[in-house]
């Protein structure tokens, strides 16, 4: 699904965290007396290879003595910028800038690496009180206005400089950079924007952890085996396993829509968990995430105007390759009436099927996944049980995933196991490039936890860049549940298609050759970060790498060709609940964001807002609730797609056009790989976004043919 998802917009430290775009500049000096380096492993680089994190040397009580540290040794670099007595050149301002920080990004980056992957009360507890501490240091770099002078006189100049083409880029993202974050603000607005980022920062993570802890809370308690009826002996017992007092628990993903909800019989049962799911953090208590909401909408929208801007929807469009607010509402209504349209052409035929076996009721939205499998068996005799043998999750790695980018790129993978992550669980591959030299490290880390927020995405737990020399090291984060122990991990067809989806994430970040660490890896505009990732899909069906990695876990046989052609026969099934359920999401997102101050509603009204805004869209189809509610949407009140939430829809586009490219031009071929890794890949974000698109394709603009055509929303016969 996503790189990393949590990204606070105003703090340049905290792009380099969590856009996997960090700045590990050359060594520094720090005032930590030698002891405490020694036994503190956060106060110096680590000794690794690749500079990996020592995960197993890192305790809790580590951090905090380096987040102060960090702040400290980062305040006086960038005072000593401000203070030069030289004039301004891009070595003493630009380049400083890029290198300052080691100790507070390394820290941060490992800190926001175990959050997110591995939490627990103690590290919550210091994730709220560095909030907004984070916030107001970032804020004493941004609205500095020594710094800001002597970046605005060299972007005055920046013609002159003899700079090239990537320098002239830095600099002039970093003078936009201030700029945004409100520099040319008099001071008065500049003390009104520092307490607005400060109140955000500590909302965002409070809405974050109210999330996860009610994911936890909320599961679904049963009884009795029996009424766990349709899942598999597999789910039943990680159902007992994650119960108490000889119940069972089926525990709740980030989704609206659960996975269990294909298989349950026992209707009743059904309900109580989308009911469950649907009502996360509006339910009162502890964790109830609807005055969040409305504070962070209302926070946005005042920062906005404050900063010039009509809505915090064009404040954050403004930096992306979409560009307006018009656009993306165009985009959306496209998408709509088609998608709402073939989902109820896809809900008519689960009726009818309801109506045969004499159930008595209308389809629900808890009923949706469960009567999809019907249809789905119906119409092209299969299930998806009947896929999952052929889908071990080491044989769809390597023998799938790492497969076609070694037919791709050349590149070859060597597992390290002499090398850790965090969880005993995780995979470490050392990359090699074609003539045998060292690319990166990628780690995996693969199974679902409490400990573990939901979704997917990859992370950059080392970053690359010419001013470094680091190579990169990059992980995948998924949520497969694990099995018993002694049974193998059998994944679904959409947990391919995430894995191959987050390996492109992965190779944007290790193919990624730019020289200032602000461009590297996924270093892009939200809205382009998806594209290359969503490209990589492709290969999952792709024959030549299906074949190889799609065979029985047991016997070794490969997938049946029968049921193969079936698998492929289906991709267009059931686009109209996928696709709806996700323009649903991206409704609600534009539409807190594109409030102004005195339209936010109240606490009580987050609802009715919600219902209202999907309603004017056409998207009030009840069967199809939206992928996320605004109270458990944490890509947008807890990370980096405020306003953003379209990007998958918007690197889609690209996607699919590119992918009729690489189909045109051979397919799985070095060359085609090659292409791709020189003109976009390895650039991260040193050239304008839609420049790389056109490098690769050369086409001037993409078209959204391609994608309706693959969602089979382009059939002239829709109702």
């Amino acid at each position: 699904m996503i790189i990393v998802r949590w990204l606070r917009i105003h703090s340049k430290i905290n792009w380099r965290v969590l856009l996997a775009a960090f700045s590990l500049g050359a060594s520094a000096s720090h005032a930590a007396p030698e002891a405490t380096v020694a036994v503190n492993p956060l106060l110096r680089e680590s000794t690794l290879p690749y500079h990996l994190p020592p995960f197993a040397l890192i305790k809790d009580e580590h951090f905090g003595p380096a987040f102060e540290q960090g702040m400290a040794d980062n305040l006086k670099e960038v005072e000593a910028i401000a203070t030069n007595p030289e004039k301004p050149t891009f070595e003493n301002t630009i380049v400083a800038l890029e290198k300052s920080g080691e100790l507070l990004d390394r820290t941060e980056r490992v800190f926001s690496i175990l959050t997110g992957g591995m939490t627990n009360p103690t590290l919550q507890k210091l994730e709220s009180e560095l909030s907004p501490k984070l916030a107001a240091h970032s804020d004493a770099i941004l609205l500095n206005p020594a710094v800001f002078d002597r970046i605005k006189t060299l972007y005055d100049a920046r013609t002159s400089l003899g700079l090239d083409a990537e320098s002239v880029r830095v600099l002039e993202r970093y003078y936009k950079d201030y700029v945004r974050a409100g520099a040319r603000l008099n001071e008065a607005d500049k003390s009104k924007l520092r307490a607005l980022n400060t109140e955000l920062a500590s909302l965002s993570t409070q809405f974050s952890q109210n999330t996860l802890k009610e994911i936890n809370a909320s599961a679904v308690t049963v009884d009795r085996p029996e009424e766990l009826a349709g899942l598999s002996e597999a789910a039943i017992a990680a159902a007992k396993s994650a119960g108490s007092d000889g119940k069972y628990s089926i525990r709740l993903t980030n989704t609206s829509g659960q996975p269990p909800l294909a298989s349950l019989t026992n209707r009743a049962l059904r309900q109580r968990v989308m009911e469950a799911s649907v009502a996360r953090g509006s339910r009162g208590g502890e964790f109830d995430n609807r005055a969040s909401i409305v504070r962070i909408a209302r926070l946005r929208a005042e920062r906005a105007k404050l900063l010039g801007y009509a809505s915090h929807a064009a404040f954050q469009l403004e930096e992306q390759t979409a560009a307006k607010v018009d656009t993306v509402n165009k985009l959306i209504a496209q998408l709509a009436p088609p998608a709402v349209a073939n989902a109820r052409k896809e809900a008519a035929a689960m009726q009818a099927i309801v109506d045969s076996e004499k159930g008595g009721f209308q389809i629900a939205s808890w009923d949706w996944a469960f009567y999809a499998e019907k249809v789905r068996k119906s119409q092209y005799a299969f299930d998806e049980s009947q896929l999952k043998p052929y889908f071990e999750l080491r044989h769809v790695l390597v023998d799938g995933v790492f497969y076609a980018a070694t037919k791709l790129y050349g590149i070859t993978f060597k597992e390290r196991t002499d090398l850790k992550g965090y969880s005993p669980d995780m995979l470490v591959f050392e990359v090699f490039n074609e003539d045998g030299t060292p690319l990166a490290l990628f780690l995996g880390d693969y199974y679902a936890r409490p400990s573990k927020r939901g979704g997917a995405w990859m992370n950059s737990y080392v970053p690359t860049s010419g001013l470094t020399g680091f190579r990169p090291v990059v992980a995948n984060h998924l949520n497969i549940p694990k099995p018993p122990e002694g049974e193998p991990t059998l994944l679904t067809w959409d947990e391919v298609k995430t894995t191959f989806h987050e390996f492109g994430h992965a190779l944007h970040g290790m193919f990624s050759t730019v020289k200032y660490p602000r461009f590297a890896g996924t270093s892009v505009p939200r809205d382009f970060v998806e594209y290359p990732s969503q490209v990589n899909e492709m290969w999952r069906e792709w024959p030549e790498v299906l074949d190889h990695y799609a065979k029985h876990y047991q016997t070794g046989a490969p997938l049946p060709r029968e049921l193969l052609d079936k698998v492929l026969a289906t991709t267009k099934f059931n686009q109209g609940y996928l696709t709806a359920e996700l323009v649903g999401a991206n409704v609600i997102d534009q539409a807190w964001h594109q409030l102004k101050p005195d339209q936010i509603p109240a606490a009580e009204d987050v609802a009715a807002f919600e219902a209202a805004a999907l309603k004017r869209a056409g998207v009030d189809f009840a069967p199809v609730p939206p992928r996320y509610r605004s109270t458990y949407f944490s890509h947008i009140f807890a990370g980096g797609y405020s306003a953003g939430y379209y990007s998958y829809f918007w690197s889609e586009v690209l996607d699919a056009d590119s992918v009729e490219w690489l189909k045109a031009h051979g397919g799985l071929t070095r060359a085609n790989g090659d292409h791709f890794r020189a003109t976009l890949l390895s650039r991260g974000g040193s050239e304008d976004a839609m420049k790389l698109f056109r490098d690769f394709t050369g086409e001037e603009s993409p078209s959204i043919k391609p994608l309706l055509k693959r969602r089979g929303l382009d059939a002239p016969d829709r109702q």
